[in-house]
């Protein structure tokens, strides 16, 4: 089984290093997807000097296009088994991916979710940001029948042949709202596990905002009715 690790990452100079060699310590067979998409902070250069790494590849966009397009980019250049989103921070934990693939790799899953909510440890980010995350997946369920606790999650794992037959569109943060809806309605109930959770602030680079929230109802809204 091979894992591969879909990595967005835009202006982490601060943090690409430290993330590699967690992700690099996990024991399972891997490759690492990375898509910097335009950074002007030094990781683009940084990245560059990854290339004699055998199991990652680097691949670059010329402007920044967003979250979501770097993860289509990703997808089309990954080979692996399975495919788990990781982002450029250090706010989510690279050894719960063992937990995480596991129910994929014994056939049980196709899509496993980590859930920030699942570990009573963890602290959560701004209080803004945890109510919007609360009131997405409460859509999500109502609108998809699922039973989750944290769709806007970064961890979300795919059996990789599963995740190439999504035909996804998005270019931003609104990749996770589109493809939960996409596999829902795929008839797909999404299993959830628990995974730590580190959040950063704004002043640490945090990028998502408030506005990202209402496109994600927007576009749960619109995978509802679309067929």
């Amino acid at each position: 089984m091979l894992l591969s690790v879909l990595i967005p990452a835009y202006n982490e100079i601060n943090s690409i290093d430290t993330l590699l060699e967690k992700i690099q310590a996990v024991p399972i067979n891997k490759e690492i997807i990375i898509v910097d998409d335009g950074s002007t902070d030094g990781t683009r250069e940084r990245l560059k000097t990854f290339d004699a790494v055998p199991n990652i590849r680097v691949i670059f966009h010329d402007h920044n296009q967003g979250k979501g397009a770097a993860i289509r980019t990703a997808i089309q250049h990954m080979t692996g088994d399975i495919a788990i989103v990781q982002d450029a921070d250090l706010e989510y934990e690279p050894q719960d991916y063992m937990a995480l693939v596991k129910p994929i790799a014994d056939g049980k899953e196709k899509v496993v979710y980590g859930s920030r909510f699942l570990n009573p440890e963890n602290r959560h980010s701004y209080y803004s940001f945890y109510i919007g995350g609360q009131v997405v997946t409460l859509l999500t369920n109502a609108l998809f029948n699922q039973r989750l606790t944290d769709e806007p999650t970064c961890y979300k794992v795919f059996d990789a042949d599963f995740l190439r037959s999504i035909p996804l569109e998005c270019t931003r943060f609104e990749f996770c709202p589109e493809v939960t809806a996409k596999v829902a309605k795929r008839g797909i109930r999404i299993k959830e596990l628990p995974i730590s959770y580190y959040p950063r602030s704004i002043a640490e680079g945090k990028k998502i905002s408030w506005l990202d929230g209402i496109e994600a109802i927007w576009v749960l809204l619109k995978y509802r009715v679309m067929k």
